[in-house]
Order: structure tokens, then sequence, then C-alpha cells
């Protein structure tokens, strides 16, 4: 539980002027207790008003009693019984008036802790998710992650923070009524305390496996909507391979298995209130057993013991609100454990302490053996890599699949670190820089067209938002996608849908290079831009791709070799190294692999 109070900090004011509503509250619930003793005593007793002895002096503590029960007296002789009830009874409203006042009021001043703390814990995820290397991503489902932004959260904020404002308003209505009852007899609140230990531990018993079994809930829920991520993902494949029944098989699996879990902890969630409710029956009979037997031993006077029973009563309902609460809480504690595994996740690409200034790039990208191996890998991706990028030149990436190409353009912009080696940019090592810096002279074209659900303009100017429309519709001419912009329905402003599932593949990828152009940056990655168009989008593409190379430093990947032949330097890899290395011609002259691939695609 400690771990969730230092995301109430923000909102200390809120939470005090709480605590002191809460308190008020208290003392309203309490002071309603001591009113019954004195009045039931003299109503109960046939006694004339002159037989009762007026209280000492000044005020304690001690005579409290005698003093109360001397006020009901004076009232009773004053007003008659009737005119006295009454009176009592308007004092009871407006004790409750009270009460509840200042209930609502710890409710208000709660109300935007509550929701502020769910949506710190969203941005924190979410922002978090965002400084979080790509290493972390290959490892997690994306489905899982979302589960625990939506779902898990939301759990928090049902149990936890819920629980919490519980736990922060009943021990002080549970604390004044014990003190009236350390007043009243003290022999009895023992007596009252050893039953309500026995019965705690074995309430406390049933709880313990809560948060254990939480966790695996909110585990398997985020596994259902990884399930789901992919099934929405993969309609095309699953319709076309006639795999419906497999694939909803897997979430029949998934979701039974979910629906169990979960069965076991309502049942042994909703265990706690009859639990504590029968556990406090229980008590109140012995209570009454024992309190009786005093009653009429006369070592304690029955009104004196019917307010005691009150005063119980007051216990009573704050514990088993609190025992519910605690429930709560360990069942929530497990969704906020995971949402602390993302949180507390290391973030092993970072800003430097000291960085080095860096504004333009200048003069060279150097890597200097540099290899890599991912994490759950058994071999090197790429090993030994000695490659020059001088500045203004085109280097061309080719080879087979897994040959390592996409590894090396993802170590330039550190989406993931070197294990061994350098990359070095003019003379600097990129881990000296500023991320922000070094990303801020270069610009990404992938073979998959990364859009946004949003307008074209806005997936043109992304991460440039100063820019404006002239700006927006000169990139696009340059990039061959002003035409096609312009018959949209509301042009520039159209929305292209989820990832611009309106738009042609080509499109996307022309919308993806005119935001390249925006950014102007003095060195682009290309990563097989043009490999999955038709030939007539592949001529555009290209010739928008020519445009956006035109005096610029590039490093291209590229399975059709025909995109790279003017290329300043060809790098062909295998099994993570480079093999050869040159220019068209001095590839194809040697006749070694470069010259097979060649072959190969003009079949």
């Amino acid at each position: 539980m400690l771990k969730l109070l230092r995301y109430y900090l923000p909102y200390k004011r809120n939470i005090l002027l709480a605590v002191g509503s809460n308190f008020l509250m208290s003392i309203f619930m309490v002071v309603s207790i001591p009113v019954l003793q004195p009045f039931l005593q003299i109503l109960f007793q046939d006694q004339q008003p002159a037989m009762v002895q007026p209280p000492p002096s000044g005020w304690s503590f001690k005579h409290l009693e005698q003093q109360s029960a001397w006020f009901f007296h004076q009232l009773i002789a004053q007003y008659g019984r009737e005119q006295a009830l009454l009176i009592v009874c308007f004092f009871l409203v407006f004790v409750f008036f009270g009460k509840n006042l200042f209930r609502y009021l710890s409710q208000y001043f709660l109300a935007p802790v509550r929701n502020g703390i769910v949506r710190d814990l969203r941005q924190k995820l979410v922002d978090k998710i965002l400084v979080l290397p790509l290493s972390y991503f290959s490892e997690e489902r994306k489905g899982d992650l979302m589960s625990r932004i939506s779902s898990d959260v939301q759990e928090i904020e049902w149990s936890v923070v819920s629980g919490i404002e519980m736990v922060a308003r009943e021990p002080l209505v549970i604390i004044g009524s014990m003190a009236f009852m350390v007043f009243v007899s003290p022999q009895l609140l023992l007596f009252v305390l050893g039953l309500m230990v026995f019965s705690g531990l074995i309430i406390g018993g049933v709880g313990r496996s809560l948060r254990r079994q939480s966790g695996d809930a909110q585990h398997q829920l985020g596994n259902l909507a990884a399930l789901i991520e992919e099934t929405l993902g993969g309609l095309r494949i699953i319709k076309g391979f006639n795999a419906e029944q497999w694939q909803g098989a897997r979430y029949h699996l998934e979701n039974d298995r979910y629906v169990r879990t979960m069965t076991g902890l309502y049942r042994r969630k909703d265990l706690a209130s009859p639990l504590s409710e029968f556990m406090g029956i229980c008590v109140v009979a012995i209570l009454l057993w024992f309190g009786a037997k005093q009653v009429f031993a006369g070592s304690l006077h029955a009104a004196t013991f019917l307010t005691f029973i009150y005063a119980f009563y007051n216990v009573i309902e704050p514990a088993k609100a609190l025992s519910g609460a605690l429930y709560s809480v360990r069942k929530g504690m497990g969704a906020l454990e995971r949402v602390e595994e993302v949180l507390n996740a290391e973030v092993g690409i970072r800003d430097p302490e000291v960085p080095t200034e860096f504004t333009t790039f200048n003069d060279k990208v150097e890597f200097r053996n540099v290899s890599f191996q991912y994490q759950s890998a058994d071999r090197a991706a790429v090993s030994n890599i000695h490659l020059t990028i001088p500045r203004g030149k085109i280097v061309a990436l080719v080879g087979a699949s897994g040959a390592g190409k996409s590894t090396i353009a993802d170590l330039l912009p550190r989406f993931y670190d070197v294990s061994s080696g350098g990359i070095f940019m003019d003379g600097v090592d990129i881990r000296q820089l500023r991320l922000q810096d070094l990303r801020s002279v270069m610009g990404i074209v992938s073979q998959e067209a990364i859009l946004f659900n949003d307008t074209v303009r806005n997936n043109i100017s992304f991460g440039n938002t100063r820019m404006g429309l002239a700006e927006i519709e000169a990139a696009a001419k340059a990039a061959n996608a002003h035409e096609f912009i312009v018959k949209l329905p509301d042009g520039y402003d159209t929305n292209i849908g989820d990832r611009g599932s309106k738009l042609s593949g080509g499109q996307r990828q022309r919308l993806t290079i005119a935001r390249a152009l925006l950014k102007n940056p003095p060195i682009l990655i290309l990563d097989e831009a043009t490999s999955a168009l038709d030939s007539e989008s592949e001529q555009l593409v290209q010739a928008a791709l020519d445009h956006l190379l035109t005096n610029r430093t590039a490093l291209v990947i590229a399975h059709r070799l025909s995109t790279v032949q003017h290329a300043d330097e060809i790098i062909v890899m295998e099994q993570g190294q480079i093999a050869e290395r040159g220019t068209h011609e001095a590839l194809m002259q040697k006749g070694g692999i470069y010259q097979k691939l060649v072959e190969l695609q003009a079949l």
C-alpha cells in the first residue's frame, strides 16, 4: 500500500481537507453515542429529579458521565419527558446532518484526487512507453501493454483508490467509538478486542491470496487483449486461410482460463462481507451474554450497557467497510504491480549525463568495428562492421533477408545501442549526444508507411507543428503527393483513417516521403521504401525519393537492386557481416554475391 502513497503527494491540499472533513464527520458520529447513556438511565430509573446529585464544578473527562447525567436531568425537570425527548431528537437530527454533510465534503475533496491519480498513472505509463527502447517492445506484447494502460489502471481506481478512501475515513470513526467504550467499560472493551482480533485473523487468512490471484487475472486479461489486437490486425490472413475457427479456439481457451480465475477471485472477494458480518454477529452475541451477566450482577447499569452496544455497532459497520476495503486493496495491488513493472522498466537508451553539444552534421558518419546482438538471440545480428558514410554521399545496404541491413539502420538513430564498437558522427560517439539532437538531423522512410489516424496535414507536419500550409504543400508536391491530396474530400484536412487505411500503398508512402521532406534532414535512412509497391506507384515514389536524396547523406536499404545502382557505395551484407563493397560497376565486374543477386532479379 505504501507504493501508492507517493501518487497522493501532488494532492496534499485536497487530502488534508478530506481528512479534516472525515475527522469532523467522526466527531459528529461519536458525539451521538454519549448522549444516549444518561438519557436512557434517567428514563429507565423511576426517580425524582431532586435525587440526582449536581456534578463537581469545572470540566473533566473523569466527570463527563456525571455532568451529562446532570444536564439531561435538569432538561427533564424543566421541560418534562416529552419535551426533553423532542429536544434530544432535534439534537440527533443536527448531529446526523453534520455527520453526512462532512461525509459528502470528504468525498467532494477526494473526487479530484481519485480521478487525478488514475490520470497520472495513465500519463506516466504513456510517457514511459514513449521513452522505452525498441528492445523492450520486442519482448512484450502490444495487447498486454494496452491492457495495463486501460484495465489495470481502471482496476486500481475501483479497488485501490476507493479502498484507500475508506482506510483514511473508517479508522477515525472506530477510534472515536472505542475511546467512548474505554470510558464506559475498559473490561468489556478488552473482551471485545479479543474477539475482534480472533475474527480478524480468520478473515485475513481468507484474503491473503487475493493479491497474487488478481495479478494472474490481470495478466490473463492482457493476453486476451493481445489476442484481440492480433485478430484485428490479421483479419485478412485469418479469413484468407479459413482460420476463423482456429483463431476463435485460441481466444476461447484464453477466455475460459480468465473466467475461471475471475470466478475464484470474486468468490473469495465476495466472501469478505458475509464472513465479516457473521463474525461480527458472533462477537455481538458473546458480548450480549457477557454484558448481560454484568448487568444482572449489578456491576454495570443497563443504560450504560445499551450505550456500549450502540458504540460497538458504530465500530462494527466501519470495521466491515474497512475489511471490504482491505480486500479490494489487496485485489487492486496486483494490478498496481503490473503497472509499476512498466513504470520501473529500465530505460537502457538515455541521454548522457554530460552531453556533447551538437547542432549540425558537417563531415561523416562512421561505424567502427560495430557488433550488435538482440537480447533474445543466440548469435550477433551484425559483427565487426566498418563503414563510413561521407556527407552528401549515398550508401546502399543490400543482401538477403536477415543479413543485418535493418539492424545497421536501427543502430544509427540509437533505436538500439551497439554491443561493442561505436558509431561516430563528425568524430563524436553518438552515445555522447542528446537523443533529440541526434535524431533531429535524421529522416526515416520505412518499408511500412507509418501514418496516424489524423488529417493529411497533420501527418505530413508530424513533429513540425510550426509549419504552415504553404510549406506542407511544397513538401507534398516534391513527393508527388499534392495531386491526389487535393482530390480527397477535404483536401489536406481529410482524415486518412487508421494507419492511412483510406489511401493506397503508394499514396501512403508518398505521404511519409513528404513528411521527411518537410523535416529537411541532412541524413536520410530509407528502409526498402519501394519494395511493397506496384510498378506505377514505385515510379512515382522513386521519383519522389530521387528528389528527397538530392544533396543529402543517405543510408538506403533495398531489395530491388535497380533502385540503388547509382549509389556512391553498395555494401553487400551476408550473415551479419560485410561480404562485398563497392560501386555497382565494380561489384558486377567482381562477379560475386552482388552479381548473382542482380542476375536473379533480372530473371
